[in-house]
């Protein structure tokens, strides 16, 4: 597919409807032009009435699109240890194949029996089994804990109707959320935030359901209160962009640059050489898009 230009599916905090989805877009995907008036472009009715955590996925034969959720609206006041021990354990889906009309949301219950959350969903379409892993963040007590810690959970699905029964998918000595999965020559990148230690760790593997080794990054080692990291290749510049969400100092996204993500060898952009838009946008995804997908986008919601 020949990129014209990326999506940004988001949500953003500091106002009443913060917590629902905003679309930007891009042509170079590091200069981000706010839609729809910078108002949210979909919103949820269901659940906790709230969206936190977007992430579209183009589907395998790239005619269809699936954007996924965290059902979580903290604005309803009910704090965030509620929200992280006995918050909604649903997924939010909604679907589309233009990116303009879409379906009414829906939401399906993925979490274990006793789980607290079912946070910051992504997915991937998993070649050799011919389906699409879905991946989560969960606070759940297993047997020989302590205490309830926050894991990923995966499950499977071809529809994003019927879904397989839930695993344990990264187990960490610390707490993990917000893992987000590239493909890149035959390998895949994962990257998680450590709650504990509040970084971005890397690691890769061959298979979705092998092992994976953690890869070295010096600039991910140094950058800490930083969350939510979504990564995607920049056709025109030949390098992939990584960016993080600077939650610790409210100050929204940064991206990082690397042309080889096997050496992990990210460098932080500068101030000036990007500019993510006139909000801030908090845990979202990065889709690329044709041209004509780009025009509809803009005459949809350029207002």
């Amino acid at each position: 597919m020949r990129q014209a230009g990326y999506l940004f599916v988001t949500f953003t905090d500091g106002r009443e409807d913060g917590e629902q989805i905003y679309f930007a877009v891009s042509r170079d995907g590091l200069h981000w032009q706010d839609l729809n008036g910078g108002n949210p472009v979909l919103t949820s009715s269901i659940g906790e009435k709230g969206a936190r955590d977007p992430f579209l996925l183009r589907s395998v034969d790239g005619n269809h699109f699936f954007l996924i959720a965290t059902d979580l609206r903290i604005a309803n006041g009910k704090g965030w240890d509620v929200a992280q021990y006995a918050g909604s354990r649903d997924l939010l889906i909604w679907e589309s194949d233009d990116l303009v009309h879409w379906s009414e949301e829906r939401s399906v219950t993925l979490g274990v029996e006793g789980a607290g959350c079912v946070w910051a969903p992504e997915a991937i379409y998993d070649r050799k089994r011919d389906a699409y892993l879905v991946f989560y963040a969960s606070m759940v007590k297993l047997a020989g804990d302590a205490e309830p810690k926050q894991r990923i959970y995966s499950v499977y699905t071809r529809d994003f109707k019927e879904f397989t029964e839930p695993k344990v998918y990264i187990e960490r000595t610390n707490h993990v959320i917000d893992t987000t999965i590239v493909e890149d020559n035959g390998r895949y990148y994962r990257f998680s935030k450590d709650e504990t230690t509040k970084r971005i760790r890397m690691d890769s593997g061959c298979d979705l359901q092998g092992e994976f080794q953690e890869i070295s990054s010096e600039a991910l080692a140094t950058l800490y209160g930083v969350e939510g990291p979504e990564i995607y290749y920049l056709q025109e510049q030949k390098q992939w962009c990584l960016i993080v969400d600077q939650f610790a100092e409210h100050k929204g996204y940064l991206p990082l640059v690397c042309k080889d993500l096997a050496a992990g060898d990210f460098s932080v952009k500068e101030q000036g050489s990007y500019d993510m838009g006139g909000f801030k946008k908090r845990h979202g995804s990065v889709v690329a898009l044709t041209e004509e997908e780009y025009e509809r986008l803009l005459s949809a919601y350029r207002g």
